[in-house]
């Protein structure tokens, strides 16, 4: 029965990308409950937005990172920062980038905690769901592989084995928390062969790359640099994983047994355990959520008058939380106050109706009908809602009979909330 957590207040960092070699400032902020992992890219017009999560992977040349993306923006090298964020809980998280890649910092994930150790982290009010591995998974690519099996913790078990003297055979099983965490994985830093460095380099990594962010293993040891631990090396390979899994969209329960993997191959199970938890959504303890494809099968709404970009959470008939992303390009920022453009209330309460209109017409007795509009009550704005905003709607039903259906709703930026209303509706036949 945990909570969802956040941070308390916001912190920054900055440095460099140790592929792109570009500099990067980076603000981690408090997010709303059932929000995520959103980076937002605050150096492109509109300050679009994009969920970490498996369906904003992004496919890449080179497995020396993870990165996601969307038709507006991408981000790159993600995973340190997302395995922090995972062994210390945090569920909701906006962070602000102005550049195209997170930065290098010492090549490992230690900043990254001890800056979110500085913001402080919340519990919030509602509980986080916690995925438990059903059965077993297996991927295996060549001499690599992953298993992950049912377990009551977070376990990882991983085997390192290179031709190279140095990084012959590595072992290390550690059941992952924030304690187990910070002590014994966040300081690992990443690492290459030394023959492996030009070759990168020629294919536009490496970048920002050097002997003090990354080891660099030559024929009789590391160069220009020292171990923080023996098997420093093992240990970074299991950070990856931690970060890359965590893309699977919510914490889990599971022994993963990894032998050689990388990037290419914890992203391949992560889509695995993805594809596990959408399997088995009937269960008690996962609640639907629908991307904009699914939501047009259930709204008649389409472009410019379709306002939900996804729900993340929906409990059919009961409760619903979906988000609308804004930018400059939204067609009724060009006429309303296009001087200081500012989004219509009416806009605003049209988007919370068609959220609730999700959570009414995605239950079976309802499938196939049309939500009209009978009242709107109760109607408060208290914040104008911008470009670069991200609205999140919750939604929840009150009376509801055979035609006729009630729901409170809130629309909310950065927690606080700019609207809310009680909408009544008539369920009729299309």
């Amino acid at each position: 029965m945990e909570k969802q957590k956040t941070i308390i207040k916001e912190v920054s960092l900055k440095g460099s990308g140790i592929h792109t070699g570009n500099k990067v400032n980076v603000t981690l902020k408090p997010a709303p409950e059932d929000s995520g992992v959103t980076f937002i890219r605050t150096d492109i017009v509109g300050s679009p937005r994009i969920k970490a999560d498996i369906e904003s992977l992004i496919e890449q040349r080179s497995s020396r990172r993870s990165s996601i993306g969307n038709n507006q923006a991408g981000v790159q090298t993600i995973e340190h920062l997302m395995a922090s964020l995972s062994s210390l809980g945090i569920d909701n998280i906006d962070i602000e980038i102005d550049s195209d890649e997170l930065p290098g910092l010492d090549g490992s994930a230690i900043d990254f905690v001890e800056a979110l150790e500085r913001a402080g982290i919340a519990g919030q009010e509602k509980q986080k769901y916690i995925y438990a591995v059903k059965e077993p998974i297996i991927i295996q690519e060549g001499s690599s592989s992953i298993t992950v099996l049912p377990y009551p913790e977070f376990k990882i078990s991983y085997t390192l084995n290179y031709d190279h003297p140095m990084l012959s055979s590595q072992f290390l099983e550690l059941t992952i928390n924030a304690d187990s965490f910070k002590q014994e994985i966040a300081s690992a830093r990443t690492f290459c062969l030394e023959s492996e460095a030009n070759q990168l380099q020629s294919q536009g990594l490496g970048q920002g790359a050097n002997y003090e962010n990354t080891l660099v293993v030559g024929k009789v040891g590391v160069i220009k640099n020292k171990l923080r631990f023996q098997d420093e090396f093992v240990r970074h390979k299991i950070l990856d994983l931690i970060g890359d899994l965590y893309l699977a969209g919510c914490p889990m329960r599971g022994h993963v047994v990894a032998l050689r993997s990388g990037h290419s191959l914890n992203l391949q199970i992560a889509r695995k355990i993805y594809q596990q938890r959408v399997k088995t959504q009937g269960a008690s303890d996962m609640k639907e959520s629908l991307d904009i494809n699914a939501i047009m099968k259930i709204l008649p709404h389409r472009q410019p008058f379709l306002f939900v970009d996804r729900i993340t959470h929906l409990e059919k008939g009961k409760r619903a939380v979906g988000f609308k992303n804004l930018t400059i390009n939204d067609d009724f920022f060009r006429g309303h106050f296009p001087g200081r453009p500012i989004m219509p209330g009416v806009i605003i309460i049209e988007a919370m109706a068609q959220v609730g209109g999700v959570m009414m017409l995605a239950s079976e007795e309802n499938k196939g009908k049309l939500a009209f509009f009978m009242a709107i009550d109760n109607a408060k704005f208290r914040k104008t809602v911008v470009p670069g905003d991200k609205l999140v709607f919750e939604v929840e039903a009150g009376k509801m009979r055979s035609k006729i259906g009630s729901v409170h709703g809130k629309a909310l930026v950065d927690g606080k909330v700019v609207a809310e209303a009680d909408l009544m509706f008539a369920l009729v036949d299309n």
